[in-house]
C-alpha cells in the first residue's frame, strides 16, 4: 500500500490544520493507522492512531484534547485534525498503516509510511 500525506503548511500558534493521508494499491479496511512527527533533531514520536475499522482511536498525552484522528474507509483516507497548535508542533507529520490488530503506537509496528508533510506553527 502507498501513503500520500498531505495539508501541511504554516499557521499561527492557536489555529488549526487537517492533515489527510490518502492510502493506494492494495487497499482495505484492514490497515490500522498511525500518525507521527519528526521535529528537526528529535527523534519520530508517535501522535495518535486509529484502529481498523475506526472504533478506537489512543493519542500522544501531549496532543491528547488537541488532535483528532478519524478515517474514511470509501475513500481509503485518514484524518488528522489539529486544532490549538503550539509552536512545538512544528514537525514533519507522518501517517503509516500497520496490520496490527490494537492500536500500536511505536515506528517498528508500522509497514508502510508516507513521505511526510510539514507543519509550521509560528508563535
Amino acid at each position: 500500500v502507498q501513503l500520500q500525506a498531505s495539508g501541511g503548511g504554516l499557521v499561527q500558534a492557536g489555529g488549526s490544520l487537517r492533515l489527510s493521508c490518502a492510502a493506494s494499491g492494495r487497499t482495505d479496511s484492514r490497515y490500522a493507522m498511525g500518525w507521527f512527527r519528526q521535529a528537526p533533531g528529535k527523534e519520530r514520536e508517535f501522535v495518535g492512531a486509529i484502529t481498523m475499522l475506526g472504533g478506537s482511536t489512543y493519542y500522544a498525552d501531549s496532543v491528547k484534547g488537541r488532535f483528532t484522528i478519524s478515517r474514511d474507509n470509501t475513500k481509503n483516507t485518514v484524518y488528522l485534525q489539529m486544532n490549538s497548535l503550539k509552536f512545538e508542533d512544528t514537525a514533519v507529520y507522518y501517517c503509516a498503516a500497520t496490520e496490527s490488530l490494537t492500536v500500536a503506537t511505536t515506528t517498528m509496528a508500522y509497514r508502510y509510511w508516507g513521505q511526510g508533510t510539514q507543519v509550521t506553527v509560528s508563535s
